[in-house]
């Protein structure tokens, strides 16, 4: 499986820095993963609902370790070159896709 394009929606937000868009293989899409600034750095969150219960379950996640950190690390190079481009952030919840 490899991510054939990757387009990310910066928003200006204390935590949440940016929305994403990814396409695998050139055939299947997946939205609304999140770039998030957590305690340690940058961190990518899947595409989540939430529950009842008010907790959140992923709606697409990575199976294993190996796939989680190369998705993570190609999402995250496309979100430095966009802040280097000078891509404005959005206002939450206006990523167009």
């Amino acid at each position: 499986m490899e991510i054939t394009e990757v387009r990310v929606f910066p928003v200006n937000e204390e935590k949440l820095k940016a929305y994403v868009t990814i396409t695998l293989d050139d055939c299947f899409v997946v939205r609304d993963l999140k770039v998030i600034h957590g305690n340690t750095g940058l961190f990518i969150a899947m595409p989540a609902k939430r529950r009842k219960d008010g907790t959140f379950k992923d709606i697409a996640h990575p199976l294993n370790t190996e796939t989680r950190e190369r998705m993570e690390r190609t999402i995250l190079a496309e979100y430095d070159r966009e802040l280097r481009k000078g891509a404005a952030p959005r206002p939450t919840g206006t990523h167009d896709d």
